[in-house]
Order: structure tokens, then sequence, then C-alpha cells
């Protein structure tokens, strides 16, 4: 079920939006959806000067300076609450699913993200944007989000319970059996008979159904009611605040690792749903306007795979993504078991980052280009497996923190890079559809399969344990690991400044097997290098193929409209469009 995440994977709650005519208004929408909403990650997204001044925004009636400034914090509150409720308990799903013995439903709860965000757009599309206000809609699904999750830690620890009595009658029906082959029966048993764990999956899933729509909502509620685009990123930034502040908390109070998180999505989800009912009133945007099937189904967006270069384009976007659900999935439990003491803190790291490669995209593409651009995010995600993988056995510090670190290149250069290539690409009556076919590609179709490949699943019937060798082989005894260290650590209470310390440090307390982290940290090496492999491949793919040599366009600053049928000025070299990071 992730995908997303493996989502957004991630998505895109925006990318099948444009089912208005595509005319200027149609255009208008699909723009909207698409800025800010592809975060898998997480809190990520395109940023607002992506949109030509004056051509994308919605009018807004004259309000007086105190009127605005209200909007603008609730506006930016919105933001923060959205993306804290999501971050409060996707960001280390996996390591507290490990944690209480549930690694074989992990696969199945990321791949939530990617389904919902497959299959959001058509209910924004289709009845959200025509028939009801933007911000009752997002109102009642966070609602509905909150009671789906606060329903959700009783068939987790019913899961968890059986899990732990089905793992111990294996054991001692097993005696000589060493603990992976013992990891490898418990999975399979548990995939067939924890009915809980199965449940679970479903019930994230029906989460992530509500909450995919509202990503797009937040944007089009935003955008409609800000003065101008300039001043979007200073509301989304507060998304990415929202996200770091979520994996801090969870990281002080230990709760990372508990089914305490759901809890905090849940209270978090209601308490956002009620302050919508607070947010300035916004009609549906495409009330009255004809369905379009063809914009609804991007035939005309299929059309650019023609050019070779966009092909290869399309065909490495998505294949990218397979590895990168590896990072979404694993990276959080695969922190704790190296003695990380609070591990959502430790990938708010990426985040952070983000926002800093963010800054530096325009004097990096001016330089680079495309293809310069999307390398280096390739080669990046490459070194950050491979530093997982290398510094696995001896658990050192630097490569795994670095490798974290990272994520803002990963994503901001090859995403980010992405989404401008392809507005650039598109003729401009279906840039709508174009966005939403990347983010379809991306965000749906490759990070669900990550997410499936990532878990070994299958896909009706085939199976996708992809593995070479050694590489990519399941960690059967991670859960094992994380327990003993657990017992060993015992009970933490960490303020929020050691918590910010040990974002930086590892402790990995005595009294572990020593036999048992050895087993393991070799399992977490194998396992690492398989998308570090795949994303090598991916990065050869396109480093041969694709041969666009496409570089910010330099137009007459007075047709940024595009009325004369031009392209708009290029937002990173005009001056009345400066760049912000929005995540």
């Amino acid at each position: 079920m992730v995908g997303l995440q493996d989502a957004l994977f991630f998505f895109g709650s925006s990318y099948l939006v444009a089912t208005a005519s595509d005319t200027r208004d149609g255009l208008n929408s699909a723009h909207q959806r698409i800025i800010g909403t592809t975060g898998f990650r997480l809190c990520d997204d395109i940023p607002a000067s992506l949109i030509p001044a004056g051509r994308f925004m919605s009018d807004t009636p004259a309000v007086s300076p105190s009127q605005q400034s209200s909007i603008m914090s609730r506006l930016s509150v919105m933001m923060f609450l959205q993306f804290f409720a999501w971050g409060a308990w996707f960001a280390t799903l996996g390591l507290a699913m490990t944690n209480k013995n549930l690694g074989a439903f992990i696969g199945a709860a990321y791949e939530s993200a990617p389904i919902a965000a497959i299959l959001a757009p058509l209910f924004l599309g289709l009845i959200a944007d025509r028939f009801f206000a933007s911000e009752k809609v997002f109102g009642c699904l966070m609602i509905l989000g909150g009671i789906i999750m606060f329903s959700i830690p009783h068939y987790a620890n019913d899961a968890s319970a059986f899990a732990d009595a089905s793992q111990v009658q294996i054991e001692e029906a097993n005696p000589t059996l060493d603990a992976e082959a013992i990891g490898k029966l418990f999975a399979k048993q548990q995939a067939e008979e924890n009915s809980s764990g199965n449940i679970l999956g479903w019930l994230i899933l029906a989460y992530m159904l509500c909450y995919m729509p509202t990503l797009g909502l937040g944007n089009t509620i935003a955008f409609t009611h800000i003065p101008s685009q300039d001043k979007f990123p200073a509301i989304r930034v507060w998304g990415t605040i929202g996200w770091i502040a979520a994996g801090l908390l969870i990281g002080a109070s230990g709760w990372d690792r508990t089914f305490t998180i759901f809890w905090l999505g849940a209270i978090s989800s209601l308490a956002l749903g009620l302050f919508c009912f607070a947010l300035p009133n916004t009609p549906p945007p495409l009330k009255g306007k004809a369905i379009n099937l063809r914009s609804l189904f991007m035939v005309d967006a299929f059309k650019l795979l023609a050019d070779w270069n966009f092909l290869v384009f399309a065909i490495c976007s998505t294949l990218i993504c397979v590895p990168l659900a590896y990072y979404y999935g694993s990276t959080s439990q695969y922190l704790g078991n190296t003695g990380f003491p609070a591990a959502g803190a430790t990938m708010t790291l990426g985040q952070m980052s983000e926002i800093i490669f963010m800054l530096l995209i325009p004097f990096f593409f001016r330089r680079l280009g495309v293809k310069g651009m999307i390398l280096i995010g390739m080669a990046c995600w490459v070194i950050r497996y491979g530093l997982f993988s290398a510094g696995a056995p001896e658990q050192v510090t630097w490569m795994l923190l670095l490798a974290v670190a990272l994520h803002g290149i990963c994503y901001d250069f090859f995403f980010v890079t992405g989404f401008m290539y392809t507005d650039q690409k598109a003729p401009v009556e279906i840039r709508g559809q174009a966005q939403s076919l990347l983010v379809f590609l991306t965000q749906g179709v490759g990070m669900f399969f990550g997410y499936r490949i990532m878990a070994a699943g299958s896909f009706l019937g085939i199976d996708l344990g992809w593995k070479i060798g050694e590489y990519g082989e399941q960690v059967t005894t991670a859960a094992t690991l994380a327990s003993e260290i657990d017992e060993a650590r015992g009970e933490t209470n960490m303020s929020f400044i050691e918590t910010f310390t040990n974002m930086f440090s590892r402790d990995l307390p005595d009294g572990v097997d020593d036999q048992l982290l050895s087993s393991t940290m070799s399992q977490w090496q194998n396992f690492w290098m398989f998308p570090a492999i795949m994303a090598g491949i991916v990065l050869v793919i396109f480093a041969v193929g694709f041969w666009d040599k496409t570089k910010p366009p330099v137009v007459d600053a007075g047709s940024d409209d595009g009325s004369d049928g031009t392209q708009p000025s290029d937002p990173l070299v005009s001056s009345s469009n400066p760049y912000e990071p929005s995540a």
C-alpha cells in the first residue's frame, strides 16, 4: 500500500487536478495544485516563483492591512498544522512498527501514500473543486482523518501482541534455527495470519485518502487569499517548520518508536480540521466548468513522450523513485538500530538541508542546466545509500548524518529541477497536464513499486523481492535488535536541548548482544547496497540517454504574462520573481 511514501509520493495530490478545460482558468487551478504538494517527504514542493507573476493568481477583493495580516497568519498556522499532523507519525512510522515487531507491515503502511496520491486528485477534480468551499472540505476531511487515526493504536497494539506471541511460538518450535531464519519464518506467518496487522494497513490508507486531497486544497486556499504569489513562500515555509517541529517533539519525548505517534497525529489532525472553519471562505474554483476528460487523463501530456529527451527524463524519474522509497520507508528504523536515541529528530536534518539547497537552486541551475542538476541529484542518491551501507558495520556516525543531510540535494536538485524542466518543455496550454503526468509517474507509480520492492512484496502474483546476490535482502533481525536496545537503554526523558544535541550523536547502551548487533548491521549493509546500485544504474541511463541542454530561458521581461503566445520570462532571471524556498 505506500509509496509513497509511496507517494506523495507523494505527493502530488495535485496531479490529476487539471480537470477544467485547457483555458487560462484551468491552468490557474492546475498550477495552484501542483505548487507545494509534492513533498513525499515530505514537506517538499515546487517554489512559488515558478508561477509567472500575475498569471495564475486568483483575484482577491481589497482588504485592509490588518485583515491581510490576519489572513496571512491563519494561512501560516494552517500550513504548520497540516505538515505537523503528517510529520508526527509518518517519518518514524517504520521505527515504531519495527520496535513493536510489525516490520512485516511496513511496506503496506507506507505504500498507502502513493495510492492516495493517485486517487485523491480524482476526488478534487470531480467533486471538491466543483461543489464545495475548499476550507469546509479541508476541515471535514481532517476531522474524518483524525477519527480514523484515533482507531489505529487499538489495532496496532493487537497486531503487536499477536506478533510477539507468534515469535515465541516459532522460536520454541524451531530451537535449532538462527535469528535470521526465525525472522524469515516470522515475517511470512505475520503476512498470512496477523489480521490486525492487515487492518492496520487499511486504516492508514483510509487516513491518507482523507489527507492527500488537503495538500491541494490548502494551496487553493492560500493562493486565493494572498495578494501576490511572492507571499506564498512565507506561508509555505511554515509547513516545513511544522514537519521539523513534529520530528523534534517525538524525538524529545521518545514517542518516535511507540504508537503514541498515532495519538499525536490524530489530535493534530482534529485540531487542524476544526481550525479550517476559521479560514477565509474559498468558493469552489471550478464551479460551473465542464469536466474535460482529455485533460483529466492527461492525454495531451502523454504526447510529450514522443520527444526522446523527455521520454528518457520521464522513465528515469519514475525509476529513481524506487530507491527513494527505501529512504522514506527504512531510514528511521536503521538509525534506531545504529543507536540514535532520537531518530525522529535526526531525520529532520534532511528537511533543514532542503531549505538551504532550495536557495541554491537558481545559482546552480543557471550554470549547470537541467542535465547537470539532475545528474548531481542522482549521484547524491548513490552516495547517500553508499554511506548508509559503508557506515553500517561500525555504525560510523558522520557517514550516517551526512547521508541524512544529503536529502536536500537528492530531493531539490532532482525533483524541483524536474518540475522546472517539465514546465519549459510543455506548451503553455498543457503545462498543468504535464506536471500532473510527472507527479503521477514519480510520486504515484515509482514510489508505489519502490515500497513494494523495499518490503519484498508482490504485484499481481509477480514476486518483487528483488536482490543482487545478498544485496537487497530483508533485515530480519531489526526488530530483535531494537527491542534489546530499548530494554538496555530503559526509560529516557530528554529536554529539548538534549534532543537537539542527540540529533548528532549515537548511544548504543551496554548490554546489547554483540553477535546480534554484528549480524543485523551486516544485513543493513547488504540492504542499502541494493538501492545504491539501482540509483547508479538510473544515473548511467540518464547520463547516456539525455542530451537536452535546457537552461533558464532569457526572454523579454515585457511578456511575463505570456499573452503574446511566447514563453513567460523565467522566474530565475526575472527581478520581479525572486526565487524563494517554500519547503
